[in-house]
């Protein structure tokens, strides 16, 4: 590790200061080496834009970076800011592992590492906008954004976590108010938590604090969450599926290195060139990983060594390297490198007295002595690092002896600190503490033989030795429910040997059939989380999600947080789009994936924050199932009574309509969403319980003699119906079962709805004849229908008003938070086309709060759009509960603020996203 600069900032390396590089090939004459930048000048043989300025580059000339493939002008380049990829490792502020998702095709996006366009299948980073080939996914530095605490950090004053490039073509600085974005080139920079965004050349002199923008009253903030997250992968930590995953792991041993260097490095059909393969280590022998690099036949051996240098994204001097064999071990001379089949004349030196081989390892020369970054860690000390000279007696003991006094801490123990490696993987962060005796030297020695391009990602810190506590928080669902914690505690003993030394049951949901377990050892969690995935009870399948724990007395007295809750299966799959778009704009550990676990882990998560809205992402299926764990935990919260706003997803969207939300999403800005969030009007609705209680066995039971069903609850957001209206529905959910793959539009499924609706147009039902309806304790005579409808919401059937607008003296005007309820009849498929199209209303039948309805046959029921055929017997409507809070997005327009427009995180759209 080189020596360098005492102070950084920031949190990304685009946000620290320039480091001074050690570039191999001069810039113009009278600037200064822009930082780890080689640029050398190239001639142009096709359009090409600066980097820098984002301008056309004109005539044949430019400055190209031999490293990273920086492009400038000439009088770009003494300005150029922007690190090279070499050392952006080195200017990391605190190392953050990234979250990949599955690799894809993203236009208009270029690669952080290389530069270049993404062509072809790349990877993208799950929690921040960071875009890499997949060859150079290795070489990406550790630097997401740090969205929690891992026990360790203290702070609470968040820096910009800057990211360069990939912004709309219209973006804007927010300095000089000019366009500062580009799709040709990776240009511009922005702050990934407030989306402030600027120039190369005009981010420096912004503000370093970040106030986390116009969201910042929803995010919810990352000093405030902690996470122990050893041993979990990021997808685990932020509760991403991984069954969408498919990328070869890092670890694997797949020749991943292989298929992307053929990208940068074509094999060359000129007989003045050779191609040869690169390993940097042992690592990448045993995994077939390697790089290409293309040279002249002559070339010189610096050349070669420098040439794979480059390829590894290592700026270090060449001669400090050199170049082995898988049968040589060490080079015959250091001359030439010579391939052509004629015989060369032994003056020139070669290097090899008979045939090049194709492949290469590039090694460190071994050093008597080095100067190493030892890093303060989380020590307040006012410096990032200090540069130590270390020789072959140097022993991790003696370095933290002469590292204190330089840290003013020459007056504590030895004993008291330790010395951690940290290996800053782009996908895990691994880090091992040190033996006290053992040589520095060697270790150096050591991690460069198995790899240069991971000694260039290790640091050194020194770390008291306080005792930390570990708790990681494990919440799992699917368990039998109504069981005492003393059960709970039973079944996971027998299921999966839990060690009651080192776990503990902290929570019991009773109701649902899940709990929480405290767990204070991370082997142990991780062997918990693996097997509950193959662990049944009852044969049902156990689920496991890791929680963060919110601290809620660091929540800032005017935040409210926004928990995010989303069906990734509703909207024709737009759902996995927004859970990757929210993740950008707030929090990740305030979205949730319904399909993981349901909404019970997120309102645990957020059981103590003492202010707090939810977003639901789905139909009005998806809304109902969260109203209603919100109504069974609501006892256990201290916000008992959050505010829900809706982002409709579904094929009627009959609740999302009421409150003005739209008939479904079609692509909006998730920003402008979140904005319009921020906006919304509380307003109340009711809720209604329905009792269902059969008296009769249920149609299909054997000769009769099965006991009838026990009696049921189901909650009531919408509308409840009877007759034909739920046959269509209980049709239109059995094609949905027989082929679920052919229902992802909302235009196919309505589709679906008018087929059955046709088939059943000369359908004839005596319903009034089959049912009977009391109405608070009077009964109600009914006309001739075939559907009985009851109604909380005046959107019925995908938008329609059954009710009608016209003044009656006999019923008050419906509300949504009136206490009442409405009933409607239909006299079947044609009358219900007509209220469809506008031209009819249904028969009011009465008005009330407390409805008996007695079934004398079975007969088709669904209640918010979730059908099933109901044994003759009672139903009983009544008012559950207090009634739910729901936010109604204002009929204002948006503010339009002096930096709303700027402040935008545009690449956050969904439209933008695609693969």
């Amino acid at each position: 590790m080189a020596d360098g600069t005492r102070s950084l900032r920031g949190g990304s390396p685009a946000s620290s200061p320039v480091l001074g590089g050690r570039g191999r090939a001069a810039v113009a004459a009278g600037g200064s080496s822009p930082p780890g930048h080689g640029f050398r000048r190239v001639t142009l043989t096709k359009p090409t834009f600066c980097h820098y300025c984002t301008d056309f580059i004109w005539g044949l000339a430019g400055y190209q970076c031999e490293v990273c493939n920086f492009m400038s002008h000439e009088k770009c380049l003494k300005n150029v800011k922007i690190p090279c990829s070499c050392i952006a490792p080195s200017l990391v502020r605190v190392p953050v592992a990234h979250c990949f998702g599955p690799p894809g095709h993203y236009k208009r996006k270029f690669c952080t590492v290389c530069r270049k366009s993404l062509e072809s299948p790349a990877f993208r980073c799950e929690v921040c906008e960071l875009h890499v080939h997949t060859d150079c996914i290795l070489f990406a530095c550790s630097d997401c954004r740090q969205c929690h605490q891992d026990g360790h950090q203290g702070h609470d004053t968040y820096h910009h976590h800057w990211r360069e490039g990939n912004l709309s073509s219209g973006a804007r600085c927010e300095v000089c108010k000019k366009t500062c974005g580009s799709s040709e080139v990776l240009s511009g920079m922005r702050c990934e938590w407030c989306g402030i965004l600027a120039h190369a050349a005009c981010y420096i002199i912004v503000t370093p604090e970040c106030t986390f923008g116009r969201l910042r009253n929803m995010i919810l903030p990352p000093s405030c969450v902690q996470l122990f997250s050893r041993n979990f992968s990021k997808l685990h930590c932020f509760r991403i599926s991984e069954n969408l995953q498919t990328e070869p792991d890092e670890d694997d041993d797949v020749d991943g290195s292989t298929q992307g260097s053929a990208k940068d490095v074509q094999i060359s059909t000129d007989s003045s060139k050779q191609t040869l393969k690169i390993f940097d280590g042992n690592d990448a022998v045993k995994r077939n990983q390697f790089r290409l690099i293309s040279v002249p036949r002559i070339a010189k051996n610096e050349e070669v060594v420098e040439a794979a240098l480059r390829a590894y994204y290592i700026n270090d001097d060449q001669q400090e390297y050199e170049l082995q064999t898988f049968t040589q071990q060490a080079l015959l001379s250091d001359d030439v490198i010579n391939r052509n089949d004629a015989a060369e004349d032994s003056n020139l030196g070669s290097v090899f007295r008979e045939s090049v081989p194709e492949a290469w390892i590039i090694r460190a020369k071994p050093k008597d002595e080095e100067v190493i970054r030892i890093y303060p860690a989380w020590l307040k000390v006012g410096m990032a690092y200090v540069s130590l000279r270390v020789n072959k007696d140097s022993t991790t003991q003696t370095v933290i002896k002469e590292v204190l006094p330089l840290l003013g801490r020459q007056m504590e123990s030895l004993q008291n600190f330790k010395l951690v490696e940290v290996l800053m993987g782009s996908k895990q962060v691994q880090r091992m503490v040190l033996e006290n005796q053992e040589p520095i030297l060697n270790r150096l020695k050591d991690i460069r033989k198995t790899s240069i391009r991971q000694m260039n990602q290790t640091r050194f810190y020194i770390v008291e030795n306080s005792k930390s506590i570990v708790r990681v928080n494990l919440f799992v669902g699917g368990l039998p429910p109504q069981l005492s914690p003393e059960e709970y505690t039973n079944i996971l003993k027998d299921e999966l040997a839990i060690k009651t030394n080192v776990v503990s049951v902290s929570h019991v949901y009773q109701a649902q059939g899940a709990v929480v377990l405290e767990i204070s050892c991370f082997s142990e969690a991780e062997r918990i989380y693996m097997l509950v995935k193959d662990t049944t009870v009852n044969d049902k399948p156990l689920n496991a999600v890791v929680i963060p724990e919110v601290t809620a007395s660091k929540i800032p007295q005017n935040c409210c947080p926004l928990l995010v809750f989303v069906n990734p299966k509703s909207g024709g799959l737009k759902g996995r789009d927004l859970l990757y778009s929210f993740r950008k704009l707030l929090n990740p550990h305030q979205v949730f994936e319904l399909t993981n676990g349901g909404p019970l882990p997120g309102f645990h998560t957020f059981s103590k924050v003492p202010s707090f809205r939810v977003l639901v992402c789905g139909g009005d299926g998806t809304v109902g199932w969260v109203l209603g764990a919100l109504e069974e935990i609501r006892h256990k919260l201290v916000c008992s009574e959050p505010s829900v706003a809706i982002l409709p997803l579904g094929t009627g969207n009959d609740l999302g309509r009421v409150l003005r939300w739209g008939a479904g999403y079609s692509g909006e800005d998730p920003y402008s969403i979140l904005v319009s969030v921020d906006e919304a009007d509380d307003v109340l609705m009711d809720r209604w319980t329905i009792l269902l209680d059969a008296e009769e066995p249920a149609e299909g039971a054997e000769n009769g003699v099965a006991e009838p069903e026990p009696p049921k609850i189901v909650q009531m957001n919408n509308y409840c119906g009877l007759g034909i209206d739920a046959e269509l529905s209980l049709d239109f959910h059995h094609a949905r079962e027989e082929e679920p793959g052919k229902f992802n539009s909302r235009f196919h499924n309505k589709g679906v709805y008018v087929k059955v609706g046709l088939q059943k147009i000369s359908h004839t039902r005596n319903l009034h004849k089959d049912i009977k309806l009391q109405v608070d304790q009077h009964e109600v005579e009914l006309p001739s229908i075939e559907g009985l409808i009851f109604i909380n919401i005046p959107s019925w059937g995908s938008g329609a008003d059954l009710w009608g607008s016209e003044s009656d003296n006999r019923f008050e005007k419906p509300r949504i938070d009136d206490g009442l309820l409405e009933v409607v009849g239909v006299t079947g498929v044609v009358h219900m086309g007509q209220v469809q199209g506008g031209f009819r209303s249904g028969i009011r039948i009465a008005q009330g709060s407390y409805f008996r309805v007695t079934l004398l046959k079975p007969i088709p029921v669904q209640v918010d759009g979730e059908p099933w055929i109901q044994a003759p017997g009672q139903i009983i409507i009544s008012a559950a509960g207090p009634k739910v809070h729901m936010l109604k997005k204002s009929k204002q327009k948006q503010k339009k603020t002096g930096s709303l427009r700027e402040m935008r995180v545009d690449s956050m759209s969904v439209s933008e996203g695609g693969r």
